[in-house]
């Protein structure tokens, strides 16, 4: 891996039309000197993800790609996985698996939580719900599986995967634009394809799910009705920020620039731009419509080749992080910072040079404190 030091390419800017960015209190730009990443766990198998379960037990749940969920509990995992499903999917493709977590907002009373995986016998994304057991709370039951939503994926990369409850207690779910290069089959742009779009549908409300009412296409007029943001080509971690429920969205890139996002709380139908542009650059050769976002920050592939989005830090242990997004890059390993600043623009730089980790995934736990999955195998705390 190439050690020198390379120019940073960051391009910083306000969003235009009607997505704009809430100025902040004067933050003071973090160091890397501020905090440390301090191992909590390893020895788990391609690990995409740590989170808690909002249910008080301080437990977190590690997502390991060939199909199985582990629970760290005060430090120590436990002996059973709490869900193994590695007999109903195909980790085959480097993209494919077990690739997304979200607990229900009332998982503490139903048990429900929902899972994004890789269909065994054809690859197609499968979004379902399942129960924990009556019996051991730390124990799910395998045979509790209800199948919400089952995409068509045409190729084996670009699954996305990630599941995450919004401040509005409705399930969001990021989806690769179908795969291969450059979106061949145009689902980026299709607000009717499924693919290559943020999807927010209502578990509470219908069977087996529910349209918002306020979903941009909720009457099936003009696209899909899931689809809540388009434009996307592999959505690789999305969340919200749990202070303003606003929205960061990780893509990544094609064959120069890896991109973020940002879009304020409760704003759907927005563009990203994909496959007309890549991050802020023509790419197909379209015309950008005028409605489309481009992304806050960007960086070329001499910084990296996939991006790992992140969390604004809300978290207690490390107070010079506070309201700071980061993210990272898989490949290269670096960490950066965002945020916007008192008069609303953004800045962003490299925040580590390389954490000698492959960043598979930030994570929170119930109190808000940021973990990252290592695909080698650990999950360390930022301290």
């Amino acid at each position: 891996m190439d050690k020198r030091i390379l120019a940073l390419v960051m391009v910083v800017m306000a969003l235009a039309v009607s997505v704009s960015v809430s100025a902040q209190d004067a933050i003071t730009p973090p160091s890397a000197d501020d905090f440390q990443l301090v191992e909590i766990a390893s020895g788990f198998a391609r690990p995409l993800y740590v989170t808690g379960a909002g249910d008080g037990s301080g437990r977190l749940f590690v997502v390991e790609q060939y199909g199985a969920i582990q629970i760290l509990q005060d430090g120590q995992r436990v002996d059973q996985p709490f869900l193994d499903i590695a007999d109903r999917l195909t980790s085959r493709g480097n993209e494919q698996g077990l690739l997304g977590l979200a607990f229900h907002p009332n998982y503490a009373e139903n048990g429900y939580f929902y899972v994004n995986y890789s269909a065994e016998d054809d690859g197609d994304t499968i979004v379902a719900r399942y129960n924990v057991s009556a019996d051991d709370p730390n124990v799910a039951d395998p045979a509790s599986e209800v199948i919400l939503l089952r995409v068509d994926q045409p190729f084996e990369n670009h699954n996305g995967g990630h599941l995450q409850f919004g401040p509005d207690g409705y399930l969001y779910i990021g989806l690769g634009d179908g795969g291969s290069q450059g979106d061949p089959y145009g689902n980026g742009q299709n607000t009717r394809a499924l693919l290559g779009k943020l999807l927010r549908i209502d578990v509470d409300g219908g069977d087996p799910y529910g349209i918002p009412a306020d979903n941009p296409f909720a009457d099936g007029v003009g696209g899909a009705p899931e689809v809540w943001a388009y434009g996307l080509r592999n959505p690789w971690r999305f969340t919200f920020d749990r202070e303003t429920g606003d929205l960061y969205v990780g893509d990544v890139g094609q064959n120069t620039y890896e991109e973020v996002n940002f879009v304020p709380a409760g704003v759907g139908g927005v563009n990203f731009g994909w496959n007309i542009y890549e991050g802020m650059h023509p790419y197909s050769g379209g015309t950008l419509p005028a409605d489309a976002v481009l992304p806050f920050a960007e960086y070329m592939h001499n910084e990296g080749v996939s991006v790992t989005g992140g969390y604004v830090y809300r978290g207690s242990l490390v107070p010079e992080l506070q309201g700071i997004y980061l993210f990272a890059d898989f490949g290269s390993g670096r960490l950066w910072y965002a945020y916007p600043d008192a008069a609303g623009n953004w800045q962003s730089a490299i925040l580590m040079r390389s954490t000698n980790q492959a960043i598979s995934s930030f994570g929170e736990d119930d109190d808000g404190e940021l973990y990252i999955t290592s695909f080698t195998g650990s999950v360390l705390r930022f301290e």
